[in-house]
């Protein structure tokens, strides 16, 4: 059986080479460089056919303001420049355990009263996340629940459902079989951020990723995943402390110096209104 033929990719930029380098040609990032599976070129000399998609004129499309809607959770709301915004994408970053999945379950279920929405979870089954609403109190929310790591399936879901919030937990462990790549590859990851990026500015619906960190602290897989999305989040934290940080670091949306504060209790993440007043009293300590 002949070898599948590989190339190399840089996690950063999406650049290729067909063997490894220390040095990056494309962006100059060292040690980026990871081996991933060949796609099939397309043919040579194919020309690209399609039809016309409509083109406007700027001064007849008709400027509409979306009116936001809130998560549940002042203090996230706040980072997002006031609440979700239709047709949004949000990347969520952090460390494993810091409470991701925790803020967006309890956003979920705050969300679920008012209008439709879906968790896809691809790390953990639906019981898992079940016994995680339990603790929370949050065993009646009513949320949609999806376990699944196939983008095709994912989409046919969304079309048979209908959310207007959907939660993707998370993206690395998405794929498509559309491409021959391991799951996590950035090939992957960039192609399937891609195609639910454009699925919800097609039909107005907010689509929140979860995305992991690498040890130097930056969202893993390409570079260009931040670029894709319209908001960047970072949830941060020290494990020997129940506070939370989460920041923006591009937010097309709204103000990306926010910063909020939670506090991670036996009942989930709750808003700290004054964290000026709580940092200074531990001043002396």
């Amino acid at each position: 059986m002949a070898r599948a033929k590989t190339v190399h990719s840089c996690t950063e930029c999406g650049g290729q080479s067909p063997k490894w380098q220390g040095q990056c040609p494309h962006c100059g990032q060292w040690n980026t460089l990871v081996e991933t599976v060949a796609n099939p070129a397309p043919t040579r000399f194919q020309t690209i056919a399609g039809a016309a998609s409509p083109v406007r004129r700027l001064a007849s499309v008709e400027a509409k303001d979306t009116p936001r809607f809130a998560t549940g959770q002042e203090e996230f709301d706040r980072v997002l420049g006031g609440g979700l915004v239709p047709g949004g994408v949000i990347l969520l970053g952090g460390d494993p355990g810091i409470g991701k999945s925790t803020l967006l379950l309890q956003a979920m279920a705050a969300i679920g009263a008012s209008r439709k929405a879906l968790y896809v979870t691809g790390e953990e089954s639906v019981e898992q996340v079940a016994l995680r609403a339990q603790r929370l109190g949050l065993v009646n929310a009513p949320v949609s629940m999806l376990a699944e790591v196939q983008l095709e399936r994912i989409v046919a879901s969304i079309d048979a459902e209908a959310p207007e919030v959907v939660v993707v937990d998370s993206i690395q462990t998405m794929y498509t079989e559309a491409l021959t790549s391991a799951p996590g590859s950035v090939s992957q990851v960039r192609e399937c951020a891609a195609q639910l990026t454009r699925l919800a500015k097609q039909r107005g619906i907010v689509v929140l990723f979860v995305g992991h960190v690498t040890k130097d602290g930056t969202i893993a897989g390409p570079r260009v995943l931040e670029h894709i999305v319209d908001t960047v989040l970072y949830f941060e934290g020290d494990t020997h402390s129940s506070f939370r940080l989460v920041r923006a670091i591009k937010n097309r949306f709204g103000a990306a110096n926010e910063l909020g504060v939670f506090a991670m209790t036996e009942r989930g993440l709750k808003g700290v209104a004054n964290p000026s007043a709580l940092f200074l009293s531990q001043h002396a300590e």
